[in-house]
C-alpha cells in the first residue's frame, strides 16, 4: 500500500501516525469524487515536483495499473511546463517514457498565431478582471503576454484530462508547495464543474507529499473561492 506504512520502525513507535496516514491513503487509493487513477497521477506529479523520484515512479506505475492512459498521464507534462518549468516537466516526461514505453514519432514545432486583443480577452474571461501582473506583462513585454496566454490556455483547455481535472492537478501541485495561489485554480476547477469534495480530495493528494500543512494551507484557500 505504501512503504511508509510498511516501515517496521514506525509500526513500532508511531501507531497513531500510521493509523492516520493509512486513512489519507484510503482517500487517495480508492475511487471517490475523483477516480483513483487520477489521484494517483496527482500524487506522482506532486512527488515529481518535490524531487521525490521513487515516490513519483511508484505512484505513476500505480496510476497505470489502475487504468490511466498514456494520453491522460501526458497531461502532466503540459501542466508542469507551465506551472513549474522546464526541469520539472522534463523530469516527469522521463518517468512517463520509462513507465509507458511509448515511442513518439518526430513532430514539427507547432506554430500558432495570436490575434490582436485575444490575450486580453482570454485573461478577462478567466480572471474576471485583469490581474496587475498580467497587465504589466501586456504593457512591457507583449510577446511575453502571448507566451503566458498560450501556455495557460494549453494547461487548462489543451490537455487530454480536460479542464476540470487539469485545474484540480494544479490545486494539488500548488498545495504541495503551500502556495497562496491555490485558490485561483480552485475557482477555475469550480467553474469547470468541480465539487468541493473533488477539491478536498485533490488537497489530500498533496498531503501525501507535503504533510498535514498542505491540507491546512489548502483548506484555508477554499474559504477564499
Amino acid at each position: 500500500m505504501s512503504p511508509l506504512l510498511d516501515s517496521n520502525v514506525l509500526r513500532t513507535i508511531a501507531p497513531y501516525t500510521l493509523a492516520g496516514y493509512s486513512r489519507w491513503r484510503q482517500i487517495v487509493n480508492t475511487d471517490g469524487a475523483i477516480p483513483a487513477r487520477i489521484k494517483a497521477l496527482y500524487v506522482a506529479v506532486a512527488a515529481n515536483t518535490k524531487g521525490y523520484r521513487e515516490m513519483a515512479e511508484r505512484e505513476l506505475a500505480r496510476a497505470h495499473q489502475l487504468g490511466l492512459t498514456y494520453e491522460e498521464a501526458s497531461s502532466a507534462g503540459i501542466i508542469l511546463s507551465s506551472c513549474r518549468g522546464e526541469g520539472a516537466a522534463l523530469r516527469f516526461l522521463t518517468l512517463l517514457d520509462a513507465e509507458y514505453q511509448v515511442v513518439s514519432a518526430a513532430a514539427a514545432m507547432p506554430v500558432i498565431e495570436v490575434e490582436e486583443g485575444q490575450v486580453e480577452q482570454n485573461f478577462l474571461n478567466y480572471f474576471g478582471a485583469m490581474p496587475p501582473s498580467l497587465g504589466k506583462l501586456i504593457d512591457l513585454l507583449p510577446v511575453g503576454s502571448e507566451a503566458y496566454y498560450l501556455m495557460r490556455e494549453g494547461t487548462i483547455n489543451g490537455t487530454p484530462l480536460g479542464a476540470k481535472y487539469s485545474e484540480l492537478m494544479l490545486v494539488t501541485i500548488l498545495a504541495a508547495d503551500y502556495s497562496d495561489w491555490t485558490n485561483v485554480h480552485m475557482k477555475g476547477a469550480k467553474t469547470a464543474g468541480a465539487t468541493d469534495t473533488e477539491i478536498a480530495e485533490s488537497l489530500v493528494c498533496a498531503v501525501l507529499t507535503s504533510g498535514l500543512s498542505a491540507w491546512v494551507v489548502g483548506a484555508s484557500q477554499m474559504d477564499k473561492m
